[in-house]
């Protein structure tokens, strides 16, 4: 391309870009890139201008050149499709006419910040530097599968919708970032896509909002990150499905609110964390952490919805510490009965002492596990209940024996029953023969001696099944107990 053909608009940015000067169209007015339809052509640069420089632009000795335009109006194709460059490019503040193709492409430094775009085709890019779309406008579908950026990925503040287009607004499955995913702030109409991505550093996705209400919002499936995944204040509407995903420090969602009310709304399954932050926010919908492995898991009771779903989530410390009723409702919430998820709550209690907590898990397992047997089970296991606890309210069963004790001794001593032989038998004693009937193994010779007639006699055989059932439920309880110890 010769610059007598060019523009005054265009040769400015020709001269300026063998020794990489900026070129400012702005000059000095901070008018919003969206209405850059409406600039004139003093502010117009063609796309094919700028192709021609990134492949084939003038160099000056002992000059670094580069592409730095600002507040530009590009119109046409920006088509560098497989094409390579070493020059670094800055086209902040610009209007995009149409959709830029760089797929395949090869640059050393990409900044885009604060540009008006209809979309980004850029699937398999290599960034040897940086990507900044920081606060770009995007009206399009941006395609960044597959892209190699061997520095950060930065989308602070940028506003991303397609509403004409039914794909995800922003693809970057199977993408490799050598440094951090930054885009604290930043909202999305439609569809986050990082199914694959592999995130050297931190994913910052503080304050930020994603709008997919009836669909997923965010998909990251099989996501790894080198450190953090950071998702503070986060607003969605629509599932967030990160199943499969690595996180090795801390995944952060304190004070988030993740609506999707007629589905998921935060699945987590099959996820290895390191830390797991669930505090001072809102859940509407289903929590699914099913097989996700924790090695800390911070959870506000407060933050469970409705339904959670356990299934052989595991997890070393739970905290900060709460009594055991405050915990067992995130185990009542799962529908199913999951015995594992109360294990892992035993332990986690045990791990710091707190064993009569552990108890309380213990009993409400029992519990629940009651509601699934058939009635019969369900009758011994409210015998069980009442009378020890399953075991781990051992003092029932001396209230239950004194209570029995009291009343048969008081029936008994005012009718004595009479001997069977007179002669032989020893000296009646109601409290005695009263234990004689409670306690199936030891005798005191006053059972065998007396028997009672009436009413005494019915009391009498209800004493003795009182008995036998309070030492069955009393030997049962005590070897779950041993046996779990």
């Amino acid at each position: 391309m010769e610059i007598n053909e060019l523009t005054e608009a265009e040769r400015r940015v020709w001269r300026a870009f063998a020794t990489g000067t900026a070129v400012d169209f702005r000059a000095g007015d901070d008018e919003d890139v969206a209405q850059g339809a409406q600039w004139g052509p003093e502010r117009t640069v063609r796309a094919s201008v700028l192709r021609a420089l990134l492949l084939n632009g003038p160099q000056e000795p002992g000059e670094i050149a580069a592409l730095k335009l600002a507040g530009a109006r590009i119109t046409g194709v920006l088509d560098l499709r497989y094409g390579a460059t070493d020059f670094a490019v800055r086209l902040s503040h610009c209007h995009f006419h149409e959709v830029p193709e760089l797929y395949g492409a090869r640059f050393r430094q990409l900044n885009l910040s604060h540009s008006a775009l209809p979309g980004l085709i850029a699937a398999t890019l290599r960034v040897e530097g940086v990507l900044r779309l920081t606060d770009c406008r995007i009206t399009g579908p941006v395609r960044l599968g597959g892209a190699h950026i061997s520095g950060a990925l930065f989308l602070e503040r940028a506003r991303l919708s397609a509403p004409d287009d039914p794909e995800p607004v922003l693809r970057l499955h199977h993408a490799e970032i050598g440094d951090d995913l930054w885009a604290p702030g930043m909202r999305a109409d439609g569809q986050v896509q990082l199914d694959g991505a592999a995130v050297a550093g931190t994913v910052n996705l503080e304050g930020a909002h994603f709008h997919n209400p009836g669909a997923t919002a965010i998909s990251a499936l099989r996501l790894e990150t080198g450190s953090d995944l950071r998702m503070r204040f986060l607003r969605t509407q629509g599932r967030v499905d990160l199943r499969g995903s690595r996180i090795p420090a801390r995944f952060d969602l304190t004070r988030a609110q993740l609506s999707n009310p007629d589905g998921t709304a935060l699945r987590l399954s099959s996820c290895t964390v390191g830390e797991l932050w669930l505090l001072k926010g809102v859940i509407s919908g289903i929590l699914n952490l099913r097989r996700a492995h924790l090695d800390v898991l911070y959870l506000d009771p407060e933050m469970l919805p409705a339904k959670v779903f356990l299934s052989d989530l595991t997890y070393t410390t739970l905290t900060p510490h709460e009594p055991a009723e405050r915990r067992l409702p995130m185990l009542e919430r799962d529908p199913r009965y999951e015995p594992h998820a109360y294990e892992q709550l035993t332990a986690a209690y045990r791990r710091i002492g707190d064993d009569y907590a552990a108890r309380l898990v213990q009993l409400a397992k029992q519990r629940r596990l009651r509601t699934t047997r058939a009635w019969y089970g369900r009758v011994w296991g409210y015998v069980q209940d009442a009378t020890v606890g399953y075991g781990f309210r051992p003092l029932r069963a001396a209230v239950w024996l004194l209570s029995l004790l009291a009343i048969g001794s008081i029936a008994y001593a005012v009718h004595h029953p009479r001997p069977l032989k007179a002669s032989e038998a020893p000296h009646f004693n109601p409290v005695f023969y009263t234990l004689d009937l409670l306690l199936p193994v030891i005798s005191f010779g006053q059972e065998d001696a007396f028997a009672p007639a009436g009413w005494y006699q019915y009391l009498a055989y209800g004493l003795i099944i009182t008995g036998w059932i309070l030492a069955t439920t009393v030997v049962t309880g005590v070897t779950r107990n041993v046996s779990r110890q």
